[in-house]
Formats: structure tokens, C-alpha cells, sequence
């Protein structure tokens, strides 16, 4: 999109550009407005400041699909198509009886490590939190019940763990975008950013889910039907399923890291783990390409959101918001410092952008690249903040996810799960602003 002769815009760069990016914040955190409707509101008061018309937004939309966000979208597609097929074959359950079994619940401090590491696999490889934890749930639920863990604590533990697992997993749609905006590879956004972020969480989770434990034990528990009891056995297909999943998903990962490989190579990884876990479930072609295409359909809607939040960006381009933005941090505070660009960005991603991780991601990047262009910021130290800034969100406002996770633990105690979000959350900004510091002096 380019600025039009009609437009309110008349010459770019203008702070007025930025006037749909305010809208946007501002819509987004109003949880009766749907993300969509949002955006297209924005959109249309960007076109309208920038002079473009039906034909200019229909021209840029066909654009959009063929953008990286719209491939992101389309992948994270794909990968909820992969993970209705994990659940049809019974993968995901058998690793959450592996994982239960490997850790040996008979304590409460193992119950806990129990729900966080099912919660990141799992989560991690379905790309979905709320999803996640519903596949976990009914697994998990009768084992840590055995040794006295309230639904308080489950919730507390699962919300947080899950969100770990969606910065760790390689084909999520944080981890994709995050690769595609950054430019990082998977095993460098790793080192440097996502694994000390979810290895904080993860700690600080577990002794808040100790404290959660000991504040509600005796209070609250779970009360099980004889369904719940009832042990799940898992069949030696859904074994052998199970384990060619892994070790293709393994070898797959491990080919990446190698080859470097970029986006696109995840798409055929979809292809290739839907048809392995097909092979050797049993599960007909027929049966698997329905699960595989209602998981699709129900992403479909976020595909759409992904290509319009494109438009967004391109109609703020087209008035020069963002540069505007950039010659306002200069003239405020001078020449931005690599120090000060990581502490403002993960602070303005974590409070002041809301509406789902992929669109927070690129809205905080989009924001402050003048700034990083400017100082030269590495990729591998921003990286952290944007995870930051789209995670912690979800983790301190009471929203669909949280509600989601916290309905799954069958739990109703939202200050057990604010309580999580905001512990993990703090301390894991405190670590941002330190590494802040330290950081620029190793590159």
C-alpha cells in the first residue's frame, strides 16, 4: 500500500499512521471483541488515513497470502491439522503415560514435574496451550489425584508449563515466527533466548505450585468418577505409533538444526509426521485426512487473522508509522542504546500489546526494528524480549487461554492461576532487564 492522493495522510513518515496500532491495543484487550473484527476495524481507519480504496486493500490482501505471515499462518494450520491426527492415532496419550511413567508419581513434587513436562511436550507439539491441556487432562488428572494434588495447583502449574512448551516446540507458531522475523535458526533462538526463558518458568512455576499446593491441600480436591479411574491402557499400535512419531519428529529436528533449514521446511515436516503416524496406527488414509482436515478448518479462521494483521502493518508502512515512531525515540531520548531498546521492548510487549502471541511478535518487532536497525541490536538478545512480550500477557491478564487451561484442571480458583502468571512473569522480566546489560557485552 502507498499513500493516496484522497488520504488524511499526506505526507510520510506521520505519527498519525500510528493511530490503527493505538486502535488495535486498545480493541485488544476487550475479550467480547472478536481478534478479527478488531483488526478489520483498524485496517479500515488505516485506509482511510492513507487514502487506499477497495481495489488497494483487495490488491494488498492477494499480497498478503503469499507474505511470510500468511505462510506462518498456513503452517500453524497444518500443525493443528498434525495434532488432531496425534490425538486420533493415540500419540498423544501414550507419551503422557511414558512421561508419567518415567517420572513415578508418588509424591507431590513429582506430580508437579509429571504435569510440566507432559504440558511442554504435549503443548509444545501441538502448538496449543487450551488444546494441550485438554489432551493432558484426563490422562493426568487420576495419577496426581492419587497423591493429594488440589485442581488449584494443576491449573496454577499447567498454565505455565504450556506456555513454555509453545516457545519450545519447533514447529509452533510462536517458534515459526519468531525464526521468520528474527532470522534466527531454531537451535540459535534456542540457546539464547527460549531455553533460559522456559527454564526460569518452569522453576519458578514448580515452587509456586509447592505454595499453591500448601495453601489449598485439605481445602480443595479432586472428585473423581469411576471413569476417571478406570486405567487407559494403551495398545501396542498406539506403542508403536508413539515411538516412529518420535524418532521421525527427532530425526526431523535434528536436520534442521544441521541444514540450517529455513520456514518452508517446515511444511512438509507436517506432511511427513501425519503420514508416518498413519502407517503404523492402522488408522485408514480415509479417517486420517478427515481428522487432519477439521484440525485445519478449525485454524482456518486464525489464518485469516494472520493475513489481515499483514494488512495492518502494510497500511502503517504506507504512512510511515513506524519510522515516525523511530524519529520520536531519537528526538526524546536520543540515539537508542542496545540496553535500553531490549528493556522498553519487553516491557511495551508484555503490557501494553495485546491479541494472541503471533501478533504480538510481529507488532513489537515492527515497532521497535528503526530502534534495533539503529543500534545494531543482535537478533539472539531481541529474541528474548519478543518472547517475553508474548507470553507474559496471557500469564497476567485473566484471558480465554488462562480460563481454558484453568476449565481443563477443573479449577476455579483464578488467583491460584494470576498468582503463577504473575511469578513467572516477574522474574523473568527482572532476568530480561539483567541479561539487558550483560548481554551486548558478549557480541
Amino acid at each position: 500500500m502507498e499513500l493516496g492522493a484522497w488520504g488524511i495522510i499526506k505526507e510520510a513518515p506521520s505519527l498519525l499512521a500510528l493511530i490503527p496500532m493505538v486502535l488495535y491495543i486498545i480493541l485488544a484487550f476487550n475479550e467480547k471483541i472478536n481478534q478479527l473484527v478488531t483488526l478489520m476495524i483498524c485496517v479500515i481507519v488505516g485506509c482511510i488515513l492513507t487514502g487506499n480504496g477497495i481495489i488497494e486493500f483487495g490488491s494488498a490482501f492477494a499480497g498478503a497470502l503469499d507474505s511470510t505471515i500468511g505462510q506462518i499462518g498456513l503452517i500453524i494450520a497444518l500443525g493443528t491439522g498434525v495434532g488432531a491426527v496425534m490425538t486420533k492415532t493415540g500419540v498423544s496419550k501414550t507419551l503422557c503415560h511414558w512421561i508419567i511413567q518415567g517420572v513415578g508419581v508418588n509424591s507431590e513434587k513429582k506430580a508437579i514435574i509429571a504435569i510440566e513436562i507432559c504440558c511442554v511436550v504435549i503443548c509444545g507439539l501441538l502448538g496449543t496451550l487450551a488444546g494441550g491441556c485438554a489432551i493432558i487432562a484426563p490422562v493426568i488428572i487420576p495419577v496426581v489425584a492419587a497423591v493429594g494434588l488440589t485442581p488449584n495447583t494443576v491449573g496454577c502449574v499447567s498454565q505455565s508449563a504450556g506456555e513454555t512448551g509453545l516457545i519450545w516446540g519447533p514447529f509452533s507458531g510462536p517458534v515459526v515466527t519468531l525464526m521468520a522475523i528474527t532470522g534466527l535458526t531454531y537451535g540459535q533462538q534456542m540457546l539464547w533466548a527460549a531455553l533460559p526463558y522456559g527454564i526460569i518458568w518452569l522453576v519458578v512455576i514448580f515452587f509456586c505450585g509447592l505454595y499453591v499446593q500448601k495453601k489449598t491441600v485439605g481445602k480443595y480436591s479432586y472428585e473423581l468418577a469411576e471413569d476417571d479411574l478406570a486405567a487407559t491402557e494403551i495398545t501396542p499400535k498406539e506403542r508403536t505409533t508413539a515411538i516412529a512419531f518420535m524418532v521421525t519428529f527427532l530425526a526431523l529436528v535434528v536436520y534442521a538444526i544441521v541444514m540450517k533449514a529455513g520456514m518452508a521446511y517446515v511444511i512438509p515436516v507436517m506432511f511427513i509426521l501425519a503420514l508416518v503416524m498413519v502407517v503404523f496406527s492402522g488408522v485408514s488414509l480415509n479417517e486420517a485426512l478427515k481428522e487432519f482436515f477439521k484440525g485445519i478448518g478449525s485454524a482456518a479462521g486464525m489464518w485469516v487473522i494472520f493475513i489481515v494483521l499483514e494488512l495492518l502493518m502494510n497500511v502503517i508502512d504506507a504512512g510511515g508509522g513506524f519510522q515516525a515512531l523511530g524519529n520520536l525515540f531519537l528526538n526524546l531520548v536520543g540515539e537508542p542504546t542496545q540496553t535500553m531498546t531490549m528493556i522498553i521492548g519487553t516491557l511495551v510487549g508484555s503490557f501494553g500489546i495485546n491479541g494472541g502471541a503471533v501478533a504480538q511478535l510481529t507488532v513489537t518487532h515492527e515497532m521497535f526494528l528503526p530502534s534495533i536497525e539503529i543500534c545494531g541490536l543482535p537478533m539472539e538478545l531481541w529474541a528474548i524480549a519478543l518472547i517475553c512480550g508474548s507470553r507474559v500477557t496471557s500469564s497476567i491478564y485473566p484471558g480465554a487461554n488462562m480460563i481454558a487451561v484453568m476449565g481443563t484442571a477443573r479449577s476455579t480458583d483464578m488467583k491460584a492461576m494470576l498468582l503463577g502468571g504473575w511469578a513467572v512473569s516477574i522474574v523473568s522480566i527482572l532476568y530480561i532487564i539483567i541479561w539487558a546489560f550483560v548481554g551486548p557485552m558478549l557480541f
